[in-house]
């Protein structure tokens, strides 16, 4: 199978960075031609605003390129990560006029919410949901801008206007049923939807080594819930948690965590840190669509204290694979945070638990297997049915 993956790289890196490289990586050890259409938002730099905004919408630039590259390499499928900003959604018509299949995966809330996130004000928000997103511009809701948050809003309403994600896009992949649920409630055509986790290389197996205290890892932003979790910390003794990570708030973590606040630190580091804690903490205030950091922690045999909402109150199963938290309740995150510190034999059977979780399900072996049941299903479903150009 000739496979063309499409993905619009974020300044600061993340998950879905992380899942793209891993997903070309996996696909071509199993024998696949693949090739990657990358733009990076360094590029922003020496674009001015009025150019951004009118590729945000419509890139002609992508739209040539992967023409190009449809005429070129032949992919029997495309499969698209992030479009944002710089690919834009003239992506999808340009693989339908070449007749190819699109699969995209749905990392964030982007297609409901022009902020990404359904977060308003640090708390949960689903006004658009469904709806023409005209709220956020009024509110600001993308970097506190009416002129970026218009850009975004304006992009989303030409293409849902147009029949973009209802007519050009083959399948869904939604990273569990939370995510699925929310796009089939804004209207997406339910049956395009297909469920796929994302996979993490197996470490090596844990062992017996004695743990200690917690850990964050993830991006350093308040939709991760830090000022939820420094509030907790502040009734707890200090030390308990380390925090691992890089993004807006490094100077505020840097300067209340101190000596622990390691920075941004590459995978191998990562994984012999999450090894030694007895816990991982993902308080997050914003649904997450999955938790790429807390499926590290269970391949690790680590236990996740985590916010009981979004994919990671569907990734993580109370008192089983860990615990579950109120989210942006400092209180209860410090509770559930002391039982830990308390119970460290029940942790580790928690982390056990994990382990065996990720082994069952969420091996690179297991998720090969359903990436390509679902590429499959979208070239069956779309030969020989021409898309409108």
């Amino acid at each position: 199978m000739k496979i063309l993956i499409a993905h619009n790289a974020y300044q600061y890196r993340g998950g879905e960075d992380v899942v793209v490289e891993a997903e070309v990586a996996l696909l071509r050890a199993n024998g696949h031609e693949v090739e990657l259409y990358q733009r990076d938002n360094l590029e922003l730099q020496n674009m001015s605003p009025a150019i951004a905004a009118v590729s945000t919408i419509w890139s002609r630039r992508s739209s040539r390129d992967i023409d190009h590259v449809c005429r070129d390499f032949m992919p029997d499928l495309v499969h698209v990560h992030n479009t944002f900003p710089l690919i834009s959604p003239s992506l999808y018509w340009s693989a339908a006029r070449r007749n190819v299949p699109v699969v995209q995966t749905l990392h964030n809330f982007r297609m409901l919410c022009p902020q990404a996130m359904l977060l308003r004000d640090g708390k949960v928000c689903e006004d658009c949901v469904g709806k023409l997103p005209w709220r956020a511009v009024t509110r600001k809701c993308y970097r506190d801008s009416t002129a970026q948050s218009a850009v975004l809003s304006g992009m989303l309403s030409a293409h849902l206007g147009l029949g973009t994600y209802r007519g050009k896009i083959t399948r869904y992949i939604a990273l569990n049923q939370f995510c699925r649920d929310k796009f089939v409630k804004g209207g997406f055509p339910a049956e395009r939807f297909r469920i796929k986790p994302n996979f993490v290389v197996s470490p090596r197996r844990p062992d017996s080594r004695p743990r200690r205290g917690g850990i964050f890892v993830g991006r350093l932003s308040h939709e991760k819930g830090l000022s939820v979790l420094i509030d907790a910390l502040g009734r707890l003794r200090p030390g308990l948690i380390r925090i691992v990570g890089k993004g807006p708030l490094e100077a505020q973590v840097s300067q209340v965590f101190q000596q622990d606040y390691l920075g941004y630190q590459e995978m191998p580091r990562v994984l012999e840190l999450l090894h030694d804690a007895q816990y991982m903490v993902a308080p997050s205030t914003c649904y997450e669509t999955f938790g790429l950091a807390a499926l590290e922690a269970f391949a690790c045999g680590t236990p996740v204290i985590a916010s009981r909402h979004g994919g990671l109150g569907e990734l993580v199963r109370d008192g089983v694979t860990g615990l579950l938290v109120t989210p942006g309740d400092a209180a209860d995150l410090a509770a559930k945070i002391a039982w830990a510190e308390a119970h460290p034999d029940a942790m580790r059977k928690m982390g056990e638990a994990a382990r065996a979780e990720y082994e069952s399900t969420y091996t690179p072996e297991r998720n090969y297997q359903m990436l390509i049941d679902i590429y499959e299903d979208a070239i069956a479903a779309n030969h020989g049915v021409p898309h409108a150009a």
